[in-house]
């Protein structure tokens, strides 16, 4: 029987597989979408060391807590998409409970499109994958981290040894990430939540269409 933590692991990175300037600001204000949304190369500001982030979601609002000493490189594109507004109306499509919860596909494919190369040098791994803390998903190898993170749900630390370097944790309203809607389970083909190949040509209309009952991030926001 195969160990669960190993099939877990191979299967966060198996769903991040198949993806393979300074930035102005969020795009909700009244001039429209960032133009950065469709040109990685307008979002490479350096991070403060130390930043916090407020997750307003449907399913209540929680704060993370970033330190850029823990990843920089993943520091610096965390905070450089919440600028830019890339994470608003972004769903947390495949939210597994006692595992994670993940987000960072964003709601229109021209935006995903363009960030799905847009990749990001490796972080050590100076932290662990303890409950509450943040990390970038990725592909086959920790070179492939664009712009999918992650909230574990326990102690999965396993997953320190596969790259997975987190960049922060959840300081404030935990509770709220617990509440985030799971009932849809693993992603296709595997089960039957959202597939990320299809999110990928349909954004948002997919999962409104074909799962509803989805959680979004409403609005995330630099902490100032």
């Amino acid at each position: 029987m195969k160990n669960p933590t190993m099939v877990r692991t191979g299967l966060l990175i198996l769903l991040c597989a198949t993806l393979a300037a300074t930035p102005q600001a969020s795009s909700s204000e009244k001039d429209g979408p960032n133009p950065a949304l469709l040109d990685p190369a307008l979002a490479t500001a350096t991070a403060p060391d130390t930043y916090k982030v407020k997750m307003e979601t449907t399913a209540g609002e929680f704060v993370i807590e970033v330190h850029r000493e823990w990843a920089p490189r993943g520091a610096d594109r965390f905070f450089n998409l919440v600028k830019i507004g890339f994470y608003d109306n972004v769903a947390f499509y495949r939210v597994i409970k006692e595992f994670m919860a993940q987000t960072g596909m964003n709601g229109n494919p021209a935006v995903t499109a363009v960030w799905a190369m847009a990749r990001i040098p490796p972080d050590k791994v100076k932290q662990s994958n303890t409950k509450g803390r943040v990390a970038f998903a990725m592909g086959a190898s920790p070179d492939t981290r664009t712009t999918q993170i992650f909230i574990n749900y326990a102690d999965n630390s396993y997953l320190d040894a596969s790259g997975f370097a987190p960049i922060g944790e959840v300081v404030e309203n935990f509770d709220a990430v617990k509440e985030l809607y799971g009932g849809y389970g693993e992603g296709q083909p595997r089960g039957k939540g959202p597939s990320q190949a299809e999110l990928a040509r349909g954004g948002n209309d997919y999962l409104k269409k074909s799962f509803p009952k989805l959680d979004y991030i409403v609005t995330a926001s630099i902490v100032e």
